[in-house]
Parts: structure tokens; sequence; C-alpha cells
């Protein structure tokens, strides 16, 4: 085990991947270090800015047989290529019967909190769960971060990797060895009785650390993090909430349409869950408007830990 920071999980998983299988290539307008001097001009592609071309070469690439990581950078960027994503990535495999794979990863940084204004900041990988035939990772911690981001590389289907910018500098204990964490497996990050926190990638942070300040009031907090938000582990969550009763999730995307709002869908639909409950559940989300760049008016606009103990106090009363 090794201390090593969320980028510096993520750049291992690409390299092991690499040089695990000749097949991945990696594609993007910009990489972090200089990968072309151990994998080669051929491996390693620096293109022009033009994400729909990028989008359509790692699909194309994985048709002929290729195991492609295509590098959007901030998911903003990948907004121009949503005819490749939604029109033809999350479709391919069922447009062409199953009968071939499409090995495809792409990539891309999320989230505010980074003072990088309304473009920038925004977390809408619930857009992309509502296209069918995409997965989505959405690691909080090193490990988690190199271990789905190797399993998204080795499965045969289009895969999103979204990962948050806040995260980027946090360290944690990554395994020296060939660390995979398998897609829509949830993890019970901290265990408690008397209420469940579901976070979301810098929210897991967040809520473990207000689980362990609310710990010194007698509250014992369960915080879950789902890892992958398609496939969705629906039933180690619901299993949670039948233990504790209470529900409060943390997201950091506005709360309409959200990840958030399809977890609290998940739980209550579930008739012995919903029995289970004591307390409506709870949505901590970002205010429904533009990230601002204002330091100040960003901090109000995204949540923070007095808002997750706020919802947490509601719960238990």
């Amino acid at each position: 085990m090794r201390e090593i920071t969320f980028a510096q999980a993520l750049d291992e998983a690409v390299a092991e991947e690499m040089r695990r299988d000749e097949r991945v290539i990696t594609v993007g307008t910009d990489f972090t270090g200089n990968p072309q001097k151990e994998f080669g001009e051929k491996r390693v592609r620096f293109t022009p800015i033009s994400e729909s071309v990028l989008t359509g070469m790692g699909l194309g690439a994985a048709a002929c047989g290729y195991r492609p990581i295509v590098n959007w950078r901030m998911v903003t960027f990948c907004f121009v290529a949503m005819d490749q994503i939604v029109n033809q990535a999350s479709k391919i495999r069922y447009m062409f019967g199953g009968q071939a794979d499409f090995p495809v990863t792409y990539r891309c940084t999320t989230g505010g909190g980074m003072g990088l204004a309304a473009q920038h900041s925004q977390s809408p990988y619930s857009m992309w769960m509502h296209v069918a035939g995409l997965k989505i990772i959405l690691p909080s911690s090193p490990s988690d971060a190199k271990g789905l981001l190797k399993s998204a590389i080795r499965d045969n289907n289009p895969v999103v990797s979204f990962e948050c910018s806040r995260l980027n500098a946090v360290t944690g204990a990554v395994p020296d060895s060939d660390h995979v964490v398998p897609l829509g497996v949830a993890e019970v990050k901290r265990s408690g009785k008397d209420v469940t926190v579901v976070g979301l990638a810098f929210y897991v942070q967040e809520a473990l650390a207000v689980a362990d300040a609310l710990a010194k009031e007698n509250i014992c907090v369960e915080v879950i993090d789902p890892r992958t938000l398609v496939p969705l582990d629906v039933e180690t969550i619901r299993a949670s909430v039948r233990k504790t009763g209470r529900l409060v999730i943390v997201d950091e995307a506005p709360p309409m349409c959200s990840a958030a709002s399809e977890i609290a869908a998940m739980v209550v639909e579930d008739a012995a869950t919903f029995k289970a409950l004591k307390a409506a559940p709870q949505r901590v989300c970002a205010a429904p408007v533009p990230v601002p760049y204002s330091p100040t008016l960003e901090q109000a606009a995204l949540p923070d830990r007095a808002a997750i103990v706020a919802a947490i106090r509601r719960v238990l009363q």
C-alpha cells in the first residue's frame, strides 16, 4: 500500500492497462506527464481540439479491436459531441445486435468548488444516466479511482468516467497489486445505525467528515459511496436504509432529475424499504443556478458540511 493522490491513481490506471494490453490506446488534446516517451506516438495520440472527432475516433477504434481511452478533459468540452455520445456510442452495440464489442472509455473532469465559473463547474452525470447503453463511474478516493478506471478500460461497453476536480490532490492508500474495483458495487465507507448518508464523489469525503463530527454527539452515521451510477447498486443502499430508517443523499448537481433524485426514488419504491423509513428522505444538492465565479457565491451555491448536518438533524427529528 502506498499513499498517492487521486490524480496519480488515475494516471497509474491508464499506464498499467497500457502495459498489460497493447490494444489499449489513449487520445486527447493534452496529457499529464509524457506518456509518449513510454508508449510511443502510435498509442498516445495528441489530437486537434475537436471533441466530436475525438469521441467518434474512440468508437471507431473500439470497433476495430482497440481499447481506446478518450480524454475529453473538462466535461464541458464533450457537449459538442452529444450526437456521437447519445446517438452512436450508447446505442451502437444494440444496433449491431450484440455482434461486436465497443470497449471505449471516455474520461472527463467534473464538479465545482475550483473557481472555474459556470461553464467549467458542472456536474451533469445525470444527463448520461438517462442514456441507455452507457456505463458511468464516479470515484471518490484514489483507491477507487484507480480500480474503477481499470475496470472501465477492461469493460466491453462504452464507459464514461467522471473524475471530480476537487479530489485531484486528495491522498489515500492504493494497493501495489493489480487493483480492480468491479462496476456496479457500492461500498459502505463507514458503518452506522442512525442515518444513511449516500455521498457522490467529493461529497463522500464531506459526509465522512460530518460523520466524525456527529459521532461526538452519539449520532452514528452510515456513509455509502455508490462508486458507479450505471449500473447502480441499489440493494446496498436499500439494505442500509432498512437498517437505519433514514436517508440523506448529497449530490453536487442541482436536484431536479438528478442522481440524488433517482437514488431517492429507487429507495422509496421498494415496499420493504419504504416501510422501514422513519422520516422522509432528504436531498442535499447544489442550488438550481449556474455555478457562480465569485468564491462567496460559489460557496453559497454548492452543498457544504453545514447543509449535510442540517439534513441529518431533520431526519433524526
